[in-house]
């Protein structure tokens, strides 16, 4: 045996050793197994003609095309992974490493050779890592909209063409578990979706999970649906989603319960589309591992939320309507700054006192949290017992005073702000108004046919409550007369970070002149004070008063 024949059958045993497939691909496209190493997604010539790299993932064919004529065009190896459909199963793709070389034959013509290694696992394990990293910045998300869209974003379109993410309101779980239905508004909140598919159609107020849905957010186990393109199943999907799953030409689709502390919080969906070879079990895993990311954020989100929500229902239990005194009609409104996380110390009260008289607060408590709320409350119940017990015809600056000495005593607050007033009626067509104003906005007095003004106190401002001991406080009086309108309000409704105060103040003024002119009610203007709900930075109080004779 010849030395060259050796090397030859050594480099055959070598080649059969190792698991890959060994081929030639001839320049008319024909491919020629060497060494079969017992890869099974072998590469082939089609029958009835055609390219071998038909075999390839549509995902992965467009880039691996590029790749392979550049390496054609610069006589280079082309090295890669991809997935190529495994023979007998059309559905199904195994990421295989496809590594060749171009041997140019006589008269310039191309012959490649090259081998197939399977890289199921080493694509899984890098991908599952290159999805991790990319959900790194999940658990500093900012609120739930942003850890949402990184999660979206980590999956589309490498693992799915469609995302949506449904949550289970807590206060509807019962019902929910029992018709699968959710308000368009309260169950889904992401909707991340490949180019070129169509939109999802709003939300329909009864809209209902399909049955597999349900069960898998139940039982809390991933379920992965695979039917024929365009083609999903007849049951078990709702009428919605089965519609939309036809105009996509959906191949799949993936249900991930997100799961925080035992309980079903969230339903992750994704979808193959538009012909796209099915998800298979492998995926199923990696989406698990990356939508189970999520439920660090969502757990803050939902503690955050019960937080806020146990605030405002304090906050709001202190904020009832104002009680009907004949001669007075008024009106007042509440809104919680436009955040997730917060919730602030404003309050209004306003308090029957003898004689037909009116006690009436706002204030504000410096802070976003629920201590500012509670201290809110104790606040203003010590105060209207202030006002209740000194009566109609004690200086409201005296009761603040009285306040801020027992505040000071029991507690340890932030600064506190406050504008106390008492409105006696003196005939039927006016009412006298003393107030105190403890480093408040100043009330806002709009005259039956004139310009609005702010009520200034002549002497100047009085501080805030809690900042000091024995610090003098004065009042100030003005009347209200028949079609006359007084409007207190916290600082939310003119204070936005980075405008001038007295820009604002000035812009408020207007704005009521403005409604005052069209003759708006009285309900109508004070909403219609409200700034847009974008620039709703803080909390905003507001209760007004109008003096009408009795009818």
């Amino acid at each position: 045996m010849s030395d060259s024949d050796r090397l030859l059958r050594r480099y055959q045993a070598l080649l059969g050793a190792v698991p890959q497939t060994v081929w030639v691909l001839s320049p008319d496209g024909v491919v020629t197994t060497l060494v079969d190493g017992g890869v099974q997604e072998k590469l082939w010539h089609p029958a009835g003609g055609g390219s071998w790299t038909d075999a390839i993932h549509p995902k992965d064919r467009d880039w691996f095309e590029r790749e392979w004529r550049r390496g054609a065009r610069l006589r280079t190896p082309v090295d890669a992974i991809v997935r190529l459909r495994v023979e007998g199963d059309p559905s199904r793709h195994r990421h295989v490493r496809v590594v060749a070389a171009p041997v140019q034959e006589p008269g310039g013509r191309l012959e490649w050779v090259g081998s197939v290694a399977d890289a199921e696992e080493h694509w899984r394990t890098r991908t599952r890592e290159k999805l991790l990293a990319r959900m790194a910045p999940v658990p500093a998300a900012r609120d739930l909209s942003e850890a949402f869209m990184t999660t979206a974003a980590a999956v589309v379109p490498e693992l799915a063409d469609a995302v949506a993410i449904f949550l289970v309101p807590h206060e509807k779980e019962t019902d929910f578990w029992s018709t699968g239905s959710a308000s368009a508004t309260s169950s889904i909140e992401r909707v991340d979706l490949a180019p070129g598919l169509p939109s999802l159609a709003p939300l329909e107020p009864d809209f209902l999970l399909g049955p597999v849905a349900r069960r898998a957010m139940r039982e809390q186990r991933a379920r992965l649906l695979t039917f024929p393109s365009g083609r999903p199943p007849e049951t078990g999907i709702s009428p919605a989603s089965s519609r939309w799953l036809r105009e996509a030409g959906a191949t799949s689709v993936a249900l991930l319960p997100v799961v925080v502390a035992g309980r079903t919080v969230a339903l992750a969906t994704t979808a193959t589309c538009r012909g796209n070879p099915p998800a298979d079990e492998g995926d199923l895993g990696l989406l698990q591992d990356v939508f189970q990311q999520m439920s660090g954020p969502l757990r803050r989100t939902m503690e955050l939320q019960s937080a806020r929500d146990t605030a405002l229902t304090l906050q709001q239990s202190f904020l009832a309507a104002p009680p009907l005194v004949d001669g007075l009609v008024s009106t007042a409104l509440y809104h919680p700054a436009d955040s997730d996380a917060e919730v602030g110390g404003d309050w209004y009260d306003a308090v029957k006192l003898s004689d037909g008289a009116l006690a009436l607060t706002i204030g504000d408590i410096a802070g976003h949290d629920v201590d500012a709320a509670t201290t809110m409350g104790r606040v203003n119940s010590m105060l209207r017992a202030l006002a209740y017990d000194s009566g109609p015809a004690v200086s409201p600056a005296l009761t603040l005073d009285r306040l801020d000495r027992v505040v000071q005593a029991l507690d340890s607050p932030s600064m506190i702000t406050a504008v106390h007033a008492i409105l006696r009626r003196e005939t039927e067509h006016l009412w006298r108004v003393t107030l105190s104003n403890a480093g408040h906005p100043p009330p806002l007095l709009i005259p039956a046919g004139q310009p609005a003004r702010y009520l200034h106190n002549p002497a100047g401002a009085d501080p805030p409550l809690c900042v000091a001991d024995g610090l003098p406080r004065s009042d100030q009086e003005t009347e209200l007369r028949e079609g006359d309108v007084m409007v207190f309000y916290t600082d939310g409704l003119v204070e936005t970070p980075g405008t001038d105060i007295g820009h604002n103040l000035r812009r408020l003024r207007e704005r009521t002149d403005e409604l005052a002119g069209r003759g708006a009610s009285l309900p109508a203007l004070v909403r219609g004070l409200l700034p847009p709900v974008q620039n709703r930075l803080d909390d905003i109080a507001v209760i007004a008063l109008q003096a009408r004779a009795d009818r």
